[in-house]
C-alpha cells in the first residue's frame, strides 16, 4: 500500500495479496535472478542493515548488487503494479522442428519452466515428463522444443503468479489424462489453470464438472481433492450454474463423493474418505442418506460421525427442511460446547421457515449481542441457495444494515459481515446495483468496504461466467 495512516487501514491489509500473492512474488524473484544471485543479494541485505531496519528500497539495492539484471524495475513492475498476467502458448513450425510462443497479457516480466509431456507407450492413461525448458517472458525468440508434445505445460513447477492457458492439443491430454501425471504439484497447476478458465469465462463450468467427474476418484492428494471439490460446489453449483442447472450439478458432485467413498472402503485413505464424506454431506439434495447416517451415527464402513460431523449432516437437513429446533435442541444437550453452540446457530438460521429467517436476522443485524464466533455461524447457515424465494426480501436488506453494523460494532464484526452475512448466492443485475449503490453512499467503514468491494467483483464474475457460458 502507498499510505497507511491508522490502524482501520492497516487491517485492509492482512489478505491474500499480502500472503498468497507476496509469496508467489518471493519464488518468481528467486527463479527470475536465479538462486545463486539470489542468495548473494540477501547476504549482502543482512550485512548491511544487521541489527538494524531497512526498507523495500534496501532490499531492492542489495539485491541488484548481486546481479545484472535489473531489479528496480521487476520491482516496479511485480511490487507496484496490480493486476495478474495471463500466458498462452502458441505451438509452430514442422513436426520434429517445433517452436514455443508464449503470449503474455499483462506487463510483468516471468521466468518460467514449461513441462513437456507425452503419452507413456506403454500406459495409454499416463503422461511422462520429456523434458522441462527455461522460458523468460517476453521472448527474445521462439523457444525450440522438438516434436510436439501430447501436453505443453506452462509454469511446470509453478514458479510464477500468473494464469495459463493450453493450446487445444494439450486441453485434450488434460481432459483425458490429467490423473496419469505423476507429480502432485503438476497435477496442482493444471487444475488451478482449469479453475482461472472458469472464472474468467473461458471454460464452461461443465466441461470443469466433467474433468472432475473424469479424474478426482483416481486423485490421492488431500489438498488437491479438496481444493477441487470445495471451488466444484462452493462457486460452480452454488454461484457458476443457473438455477435450473444446479439439481444436475450437485447430483453429479454427490456421485462423485460417493465415487470417492466407495474407493476408500479398504481403509488405506482416511483422510480422503473423510473430505469425501463431508462433501457429501455438503451436496445432498435428498435427505434419506445423511440422515440414516446421523441415525445411526456412523458412515456405514466408517467414519463414526464426531459432533463436527454430526452439526454438518443436521446442517444440511435443515437446509433440506428434514429437520425441526426440537432435534437442534436435543443435539445442543448432546454437544453443549462451544462448537456445539456455532453448530445450533448455523442449523437454527438454515431452517427454510420465515420465523427461523427473522429470528436469525435479528440476531446479527438488530440485538448486538452474538460474539463473532456465533454471528459468523448464524451467517453461514442463513444464506442458501436452495432457499432463493425465501431470502429474497433480505437481499436489498442486507446493505444498509451491514453498515449500520460495522458502524456500531467495529472492523471484525464489519469483515465478518462482509465475507459471511453477504447473499453470494444472489447472482443477478440486481444485486450487484444494490452493491455499487451502497458503495456510492460512502458510508460504508473501511473494513466493510474492502469486504463488498471484493464481493460485487465476485459477482460480476459470476455474472460473466452465465453470460459466456450459456
Amino acid at each position: 500500500p502507498d499510505a497507511v495512516p491508522d490502524t482501520a487501514s492497516a487491517m485492509l491489509n492482512f489478505d491474500g495479496i499480502s500472503y498468497a500473492k507476496g509469496a508467489s512474488a518471493l519464488r518468481q524473484l528467486v527463479a527470475w535472478l536465479g538462486e545463486k544471485d539470489f542468495l548473494a543479494g540477501i547476504n549482502v541485505h543482512f550485512a548491511r542493515h544487521r541489527f538494524g531496519n531497512a526498507a523495500l528500497a534496501d532490499f531492492i539495492d542489495s539485491l541488484a548488487s548481486a546481479t545484472d539484471r535489473d531489479v528496480h524495475a521487476w520491482a516496479d513492475a511485480w511490487l507496484r503494479t496490480t493486476g495478474v498476467d495471463t500466458l498462452v502458448p502458441t505451438v509452430s513450425g514442422t513436426n520434429g522442428d517445433r517452436l514455443l510462443t508464449v503470449e503474455r497479457t499483462g506487463s510483468r516480466p516471468h521466468r518460467i519452466c514449461v513441462g513437456l509431456y507425452d503419452q507413456d507407450l506403454s500406459d495409454e492413461g499416463r503422461l511422462v515428463l520429456r523434458e522441462r525448458v527455461d522460458v523468460d517472458v517476453p521472448q527474445s525468440a521462439p523457444q525450440p522444443i522438438g516434436k510436439k508434445p501430447a501436453l505443453l505445460l506452462l509454469n511446470d513447477g509453478d514458479v510464477t503468479y500468473a494464469k495459463i492457458r493450453f493450446d487445444a492439443d494439450s486441453f485434450e491430454a488434460v481432459r483425458t489424462g490429467l490423473c496419469g501425471l505423476p507429480d502432485p504439484l503438476t497435477r496442482a497447476v493444471v487444475w488451478s489453470a482449469l479453475r482461472d478458465a472458469v472464472r474468467d469465462g473461458d471454460l464452461a463450468p461443465a466441461a470443469y464438472l466433467e474433468v472432475a467427474r473424469t479424474h478426482l476418484p483416481h486423485e490421492r492428494d488431500l489438498a488437491l481433492v479438496q481444493g477441487v471439490l470445495s471451488f466444484a460446489a462452493g462457486q460452480i453449483a452454488d454461484r457458476y450454474v443457473a438455477a435450473e442447472d444446479r439439481p444436475a450439478a450437485l447430483a453429479g458432485l454427490a456421485a462423485l463423493c460417493r465415487d470417492l467413498i466407495r474407493r476408500t472402503e479398504d481403509g488405506d485413505h482416511p483422510g480422503l474418505r473423510l473430505i469425501a464424506v463431508r462433501h457429501f454431506i455438503d451436496v445432498a439434495a435428498h435427505p434419506d442418506t445423511i440422515a440414516a447416517w446421523f441415525a445411526d451415527g456412523t458412515v456405514p464402513g466408517g467414519p463414526e460421525l464426531d459432533p463436527d460431523l454430526r452439526w454438518r449432516v443436521l446442517g444440511r437437513l435443515a437446509v433440506l427442511g428434514a429437520t425441526d429446533e426440537a432435534a437442534i435442541a436435543a443435539e445442543l444437550e448432546r454437544d453443549p460446547s462451544a462448537t456445539g453452540q456455532e453448530g445450533a446457530a448455523r442449523c437454527r438460521a438454515a431452517l427454510p421457515d420465515a420465523q427461523a429467517k427473522e429470528r436469525a436476522w435479528e440476531a446479527m443485524f438488530v440485538r448486538d449481542d452474538l460474539s463473532n464466533y456465533l454471528f459468523t455461524a448464524t451467517a453461514q447457515g442463513f444464506w442458501q441457495p436452495e432457499q432463493a424465494d425465501l431470502l429474497r426480501p433480505y437481499v436489498a436488506r442486507f446493505y444498509d444494515d451491514a453498515v449500520g453494523l460495522a458502524a456500531r460494532r467495529g472492523t471484525a464484526m464489519a469483515e465478518a459481515a462482509g465475507r459471511w452475512a453477504f447473499p453470494a448466492h444472489a447472482v443477478d443485475e440486481e444485486t450487484l446495483r444494490l452493491g455499487e449503490a451502497c458503495l456510492a453512499r460512502d458510508e460504508a467503514t473501511p473494513a466493510l468496504r474492502r469486504k463488498l468491494v471484493d464481493q460485487l467483483d465476485d459477482l460480476s464474475r459470476a455474472l460473466r461466467v452465465r453470460t459466456t457460458s450459456v
